[in-house]
């Protein structure tokens, strides 16, 4: 549904953009992570035709945005991170402007309002002036903008930036339901929201892509700082074990009714990770020792997101 090759961005003083590729499939739910200043929106505003790049090539739905440019802008909807809305219109006014200029045939225009303003969940509001909304509901005014003329693609800058925690369960909500049908990209620096509606995700740090893949792909950058141990047996000759391998910098243990203990271990982050937790068990093994349970803990999102920028934010 996307494909960016080689994109950058020079303004001269400063390259927001450098040499970016990825792609985006269709019906995937994508985000696009860095940290402020990484080249995000300057991205998606070049990707929805808000922006020319200085080089490179992009095609939206199959179309090259810099020699079909109206094709490709329509396969798409953009809301940027502010939503440029007119607070003195009222909501299905202000849609049906936008419809309008997005070329919405007259005779479905009134059925694609209705159809945006449900999917948005603003049908209630649609007789009262935007000036009069809560902030969240001028964000999912500004979502209605981009679903009014049907586009398969939604490029999402910041959707909940500046919402109260309420708000923000509802924006994700709705973006988890729209992309059933929609191809998503969707740029954040909110971690949480990531893991919680996207496939995969995109990383990016001062303009160069440092990283993409699944959740999961992107928790194995980062190496494995502590491991979990049910054993059934004595509790201080399972402390004195495990905490005497190389690689564990400590221990603790928790009893499990009256034969078991669970061994929580930090791990050397220098360390291999996969060879020290199989020392562990082999030591706890032949020091008499039953073994029930043994597993490496997940980085965090946040703590691969640190690992993956603080070189590049450090440069």
């Amino acid at each position: 549904m996307i494909s960016v090759e080689h994109l950058v961005k020079d303004y001269g003083t400063t390259v927001a953009v450098r040499d970016v590729s990825f792609e985006v499939g269709r019906g995937e739910v994508v985000g696009f992570l860095g940290p402020n200043g990484a080249g995000k929106s300057t991205t998606l505003r070049i990707l929805a035709g808000f922006l020319g790049a200085t080089s490179g090539r992009v095609t939206v739905a199959g179309h090259d945005l810099a020699e079909d440019s109206l094709a490709a802008r329509r396969a798409l909807g953009y809301m940027p991170e502010s939503s440029p809305l007119y607070g003195e219109m009222r909501v299905r006014e202000y849609l049906s402007f936008r419809a309008a200029l997005k070329d919405v045939a007259g005779k479905e225009r009134r059925r694609a309002v209705e159809r945006a303003m449900g999917l948005a969940k603003v049908t209630e509001y649609s007789e009262t002036l935007i000036a009069h909304l809560s902030k969240g509901y001028r964000q999912r005014v500004g979502l209605a903008d981009a679903l009014v003329a049907s586009p398969p693609l939604l490029i999402l800058d910041e959707p909940t930036a500046g919402l109260d925690p309420n708000q923000i369960r509802e924006v994700r909500q709705l973006i988890k339901e729209l992309g059933e049908s929609h191809t998503l990209l969707l740029s954040t620096h909110i971690l949480p929201e990531v893991e919680s509606v996207c496939d995969r995700a995109i990383v990016i740090a001062r303009g160069k892509l440092v990283a993409e893949g699944s959740i999961e792909e992107l928790r194995r950058v980062r190496r494995a700082s502590s491991a979990r141990v049910r054993v059934r047996g004595a509790e201080q000759r399972a402390l004195e074990l495990s905490g005497a391998q190389a690689g564990v910098t400590r221990v603790t243990a928790t009893r499990e009714g009256d034969v078991g203990v669970t061994l929580e271990l930090s791990l050397d982050v220098d360390a291999d990770a996969e060879g020290t937790l199989e020392q562990v068990v082999a030591a706890l093994v032949g020091g008499g020792l039953g073994v029930r349970e043994a597993s490496l803990g997940k980085a965090s999102l946040e703590e691969v997101f640190a690992e993956l920028t603080r070189s590049e934010v450090a440069a």
